[in-house]
């Protein structure tokens, strides 16, 4: 991709879009499993543990370097402007890529969660349990509505995540008299206010998410939390493993406080503060993306399917080989993970390959630069219809990019 071309819409989404109405697939669970050959389903667990191993082996090189720069800075003749230039460099770096391996244990931790290392559960919930609650993520709390996002995908009435807001939630004029102002009036914000919302979308928004249900399904009350046992994001025998995630987390802050007694507040926001909070952007971009996109609909239970909910997701190629290094897959196959998610992540390029020919033009790709694309979605995925079974994101003037086929 040629660095102007970061700005456009990549020639996938242009393809999308030009087609104007939308047919939903009708495709089976059968005719996609058939297709991917059975020993992609394999779990090993040994290559499954040396994927972990060398993760946190980058992990650990990253931190090691990071200890460093004030020596490198120090070796190198130069004026003060020019060494604080340098070492501010070289932090914004590390944070950046240290944040993206972070991103990639959270990633890991999340295949655990789908028991897709090993066929031995106990192992998927050790190794799920450690890595999630170090990126402080409340592993069973986490993968109890994860789950439930994955057997509901796109779902109107019982997706977990991302849950679009309604005309009705804008308190917007009916559609059939709406006029251009009357959106733009409630919709339409400054580019700076945008950018403010973006900002604390993508650094913040997780967090609020399991803290109190921020952009989840509005059917729960006010004030629902990933972290109170008795929530009704979980089921009733839950409440165990809820707690156990709680002291899980609980113990992770310990450790990072006996890190701060240890090494100083300083090094503690330098070497982990820092990378976390560049890990919830990078993580919140990559599952925002997977799902909001002005050409991705929306299904209400008569036109709601699990294939269909798992096709209304977009393989993206982001970060290029890096995204495939760190991420584990998560952004570029996540089409294929919806289908299978025990598939182990080394293995679901080919699973991909597998169902592209059975899929065809229903087969979601975007090769939008990230930038592009998360703006896009973020400034035209404002709001979707009351009523109607198949919607799509309609933006501040009320306009959508495709509408439901009238003969189906």
């Amino acid at each position: 991709m040629l660095w102007y071309q970061i700005f456009r819409d990549g020639p996938e989404y242009e393809k999308r879009a030009a087609q104007g109405v939308f047919v939903p697939p009708t495709f089976t669970p059968k005719q996609l499993y058939d297709a991917v050959p059975p020993h992609l389903f394999v779990r090993s667990t040994m290559t499954s543990s040396l994927y972990i191993l060398r993760h946190l082996a980058v992990t650990a090189l990253f931190y090691c370097l990071a200890t460093r720069f004030d020596d490198l800075v120090g070796g190198v003749p130069m004026n003060q402007y020019a060494a604080r230039g340098l070492r501010m460099g070289l932090w914004l770096s590390y944070w950046g890529w240290q944040g993206l391996s972070f991103t990639g244990i959270w990633c890991l931790g999340h295949e655990a969660g789908h028991d897709s290392f090993s066929p031995y559960p106990i192992y998927n919930t050790m190794i799920g349990l450690v890595l999630h609650s170090f990126v402080l993520t409340p592993y069973y709390a986490w993968r109890a509505t994860h789950r439930t996002h994955h057997k509901h995908t796109n779902s109107m009435e019982s997706d977990e995540t991302y849950h679009p807001a309604t005309r009705a939630d804008f308190k917007l004029p009916d559609g059939r008299v709406a006029v251009k102002m009357d959106y733009t009036d409630i919709l339409e914000d400054t580019p700076a206010f945008t950018l403010f919302k973006l900002f604390v979308r993508q650094f913040f928004g997780f967090q609020l998410y399991l803290l109190h249900n921020r952009k989840g399904n509005p059917k729960y009350p006010v004030g629902t939390s990933h972290y109170r046992p008795s929530s009704l994001l979980f089921k009733p025998g839950d409440k165990s493993a809820i707690i156990i995630s709680n002291v899980a987390i609980c113990t992770m802050l310990g450790c990072l406080a006996v890190y701060v007694r240890l090494c100083g507040w300083s090094a503690c926001f330098a070497h982990y503060i820092m990378p976390w909070l560049f890990a919830h952007n990078w993580l919140v971009m990559i599952t925002y993306l997977q799902h909001s996109d002005p050409t991705i609909p929306y299904y209400r239970k008569e036109q709601w399917t699990f294939v269909r909910g798992a096709l209304a997701t977009v393989d993206r190629p982001i970060f290029g080989w890096a995204g495939r290094f760190f991420l584990h897959n998560i952004s570029s196959d996540h089409v294929a993970h919806h289908f299978f998610s025990t598939v182990p992540f080394y293995n679901l390029p080919a699973a991909t390959e597998a169902i592209k020919p059975v899929l065809g033009d229903s087969y979601n790709y975007d090769s939008t630069g990230v930038l592009r694309a998360l703006w896009r979605s973020f400034t035209q995925c404002r709001f979707v219809e009351d009523e109607g079974a198949v919607v799509f994101f309609k933006n501040a003037c009320g306009d959508t990019v495709l509408e439901m086929d009238a003969t189906n």
